[in-house]
């Protein structure tokens, strides 16, 4: 098995995005499947053309991105992405689409493929906090997990894919009050994540409730 995994470079102002941090710490191999770990940007459009480069160069059978979440306090996979850019900051080169179509001819929302559920209740089962998150945001985020879906299912590509958001590291936090993790416990996290990913192949996700009342 092939699994891509990518993570962005710092935006917002900040000095490092623990995202590319993560991914750039892991191991070539998880579970006896080869990784390739890229570092792709945050801006709308081009991150995806890059993934898209990546995904012919390499042939990955997954596709996993990872992206910063300021203010959650746990790891959180994405169940859904939706067709909207709609940016309450910049990125990366300035662009600030606001209720923009990510692609015409695509669905409204794409599921993630991967085993959300069962990510989730292995990263619980090593002391780490974690639980499924039913929205990505409408920033670069959102717009890659979006975008991955729609070209796997547009191209007939048997990949699957889906997105993780992590909290903010302690240095990034700078005097402020806010939730954070500790980079030994997202790396730890993610490792779980992969090793479940690999051992859920050819096996429908955990039948537990990762749903919400608000």
């Amino acid at each position: 098995m092939k699994i891509l995994v990518t993570g962005f470079d710092p935006f917002g102002g900040e000095e490092l995005n623990p995202s590319w941090q993560v991914v750039k710490s892991l191991p070539n191999k998880i579970a006896d499947a080869e990784l390739r770990r890229i570092q792709i940007p945050t801006v709308f459009g081009r991150s995806a053309q890059m993934l898209f480069e990546e995904i012919k160069k390499f042939s990955p059978d997954v596709v996993l991105c990872l992206g910063q979440a300021g203010g959650r306090s746990g790891i959180s996979p994405e169940r859904i992405a939706i067709n909207i850019d709609d940016a309450r900051i910049a990125d990366n080169e300035g662009n600030k689409p606001v209720d923009d179509v990510i692609r015409e001819d695509g669905k409204a929302a794409y599921f993630s493929t991967l085993p959300i559920k069962a990510m989730v209740e292995n990263i619980k089962k090593i002391g780490i906090n974690a639980e499924v998150s039913n929205t990505a945001g409408t920033f670069v985020c959102n717009h890659i997990m979006y975008q991955v879906l729609y070209y796997a299912e547009k191209n007939n590509l048997n990949i699957q894919a889906g997105f993780i958001h992590i909290p903010y590291l302690p240095e990034q936090l700078k005097g402020r009050e806010l939730p954070m993790m500790e980079f030994d416990d997202m790396r730890r996290a993610i490792i779980s994540s992969i090793q479940t990913i690999v051992d859920y192949r050819d096996k429908c996700d955990l039948k537990v409730t990762g749903g919400k009342e608000d």
